[in-house]
């Protein structure tokens, strides 16, 4: 850990050694917050209840019961068909987002228990080309549901994403139709499915399997929308109203079912999955 060394004015020349990285700055109310002590409140602002994004890894540790993820699937990994490049080739994006994150795609899949009710858990990472959805993620998705189906456990995915990965253009379109398929005949055999929308759920993915939750559920004041309201905004030419497109206005209008805090998000999607009739070991 780096070393920030400085004087006290008062104290001649002892030094005072301070560990950096130990506060962070809250991006909603500005206070500088001892970090240990937001990352005891799950990465929830003490002050304002702000919730910072996590990677997919620590969302899985926060929901699940202790020791029950068994991952499925982490050997899909995409490739560049295309051969597109932009400013940087789709390959060195790839390589650089597996070295940032430890991770070969922008979704983690596996079999877990939340409260003792075993469930197929699907866990979008932002932290991996912002969350987007190319061939492996849909994928991946379909695969989650198809699993859910043969073990008749209840399905759920936490999107974070900015949309589809223009980097496998229409190929990664598909992937909303793929998704969705595979949920309906989910949802034909009557096998609940809770999808939970953090910041930010945009794009392809909002358009699809994120949106076709039998429960949807939000945290506070998540990004959820199509187009970010900037593009709508300039396309239409017009102000759009005050906190449009964040969960609570969603909420007010029908398109999600709750908002529920990190803190209690564990114990309400337990609660859920009972009352759309899961139970421990089934």
């Amino acid at each position: 850990m780096a070393i920030r060394l400085f004087r006290r004015k008062d104290d001649g020349d002892k030094k005072i050694r301070t560990p950096e990285g130990m506060w962070i700055k809250c991006a909603a109310c500005l206070e500088i917050i001892y970090k240990p002590e937001v990352e005891r409140n799950l990465n929830v602002c003490p002050k304002c209840n702000y919730h910072f994004r996590i990677p997919a890894v620590e969302r899985i540790r926060s929901v699940v019961d202790e020791g029950s993820f068994q991952e499925f699937g982490d050997d899909f990994e995409s490739v560049d068909m295309l051969g597109f490049t932009d400013t940087k080739k789709y390959t060195d994006r790839l390589k650089e987002a597996r070295k940032k994150t430890g991770r070969k795609e922008a979704v983690i899949t596996g079999n877990a228990r939340i409260h003792g009710i075993e469930v197929v858990l699907s866990v979008l990472d932002f932290e991996y080309l912002g969350g987007s959805m190319g061939c492996v993620v849909g994928e991946k998705i379909a695969v989650a549901a198809e699993t859910a189906l043969e073990e008749k456990r209840p399905l759920l995915v936490f999107s974070a994403s900015g949309g589809a990965r223009m980097q496998e253009g229409t190929l990664s379109l598909m992937q909303m139709a793929k998704t969705s398929v595979a949920l309906a005949r989910l949802s034909d055999a009557k096998i609940p499915f809770l999808s939970v929308m953090t910041d930010p759920t945009t794009g392809g993915v909002a358009a699809s399997f994120a949106m076709l939750g039998d429960i949807i559920i939000s945290e506070p004041r998540a990004l959820i929308g199509f187009a970010g309201p900037r593009v709508i905004e300039q396309t239409i030419k017009q102000k759009l109203p005050e906190g449009f497109q964040r969960a609570e206005f969603l909420l007010e209008h029908g398109m999600i079912d709750m908002i529920v805090e990190r803190t209690r998000l564990k114990a309400t999607l337990a609660q859920t999955l009972r009352f759309l009739g899961a139970s421990n070991g089934k």
